[in-house]
């Protein structure tokens, strides 16, 4: 009679199970979830791709399609600093995320806002390309505001 289930415990058919493993301590390899993981290797990735592209903006003005009038036109040159700027910040920053640094959770989410307002007015250079990041900045704008652990190092 003792393998019965009791009341107040649910029937598991190996006793092994019974207990989950205990949640690991602060600062431990592993202690973040799965988004911030996600969102930090999508900041360093995103940060690479933002410097690849303002070097093909700065080495040759024929990479992008010429547009005609744009409200918020600037030469490609411009628009490749910037992004090259971004990108740096960005890949840094990637980098504190995946390490678990508490200024890049909100360096983070400040930068992938600037990084998804630059894409949306590089927009008729590379529409494809800038919506694709767009949608990766938003994914990484809510990783990171809505899943940080509370053992955060500084």
């Amino acid at each position: 009679m003792t393998d019965q289930p009791h009341a107040n415990e649910p029937p598991v058919w190996d006793t092994a199970h019974r207990r989950a493993a205990p949640a690991p301590p602060p600062g431990a390899p592993g202690a973040l979830t799965g988004g911030i993981h996600f969102a930090g290797v999508l900041m360093t990735l995103n940060g690479i791709l933002a410097i690849f592209q303002g070097i093909a903006a700065i080495a040759e003005d024929d990479v992008y399609a010429r547009i005609g009038s744009y409200v918020y036109e600037i030469n490609l040159t411009g628009w490749g600093v910037i992004l090259l700027i971004l990108g740096v910040v960005a890949l840094v920053t990637g980098w504190g995320i995946l390490k678990g640094a508490g200024w890049a959770r909100f360096a983070g989410i400040a930068l992938a806002s600037l990084s998804l307002i630059a894409q949306f007015l590089f927009l008729p250079y590379a529409p494809l390309w800038a919506m694709i990041l767009i949608a990766i900045d938003f994914f990484v704008i809510w990783a990171l505001a809505t899943q940080y652990p509370q053992h955060q190092r500084v």
